[in-house]
């Protein structure tokens, strides 16, 4: 458990993730729940006056990441897709079940 006594002395220690595997049905919705983690962290920068610079500038208010999901070079989608990773996995080992809705006949 994480000393949470004082400021200075926590130390978060999620559950390790990479015990439970998810199922290759989930994939799609990992990568949605990627862009809607990288979209509302961009909305709350941008809501806080940030936008987009070619480098962090804090002084500037300026994030090279203040662009759309898919423009994020591959390792910055990774950031997100593994903060949705850690989520789903942790719902699977508290014993919820995570399925694909029903495929319909629509035409």
């Amino acid at each position: 458990m994480s000393d949470r006594t004082g400021e200075g002395q926590y130390r978060p220690e999620p559950p390790d993730p990479s015990a439970v595997r998810l199922p290759e049905s989930l994939k799609q919705l990992v990568e949605i729940l990627a862009e809607h983690v990288h979209d509302t962290w961009a909305a709350t920068r941008i809501e806080m006056g940030w936008s987009y610079g070619p480098k962090i500038d804090d002084v500037r208010k300026e994030h090279p990441c203040l662009v759309p999901y898919t423009k994020l070079p591959e390792a910055d989608k990774d950031i997100d897709r593994n903060v949705v990773i850690g989520i789903l996995s942790r719902v699977l080992d508290l014993g919820y079940e995570l399925a694909p809705p029903p495929v319909t006949d629509q035409p």
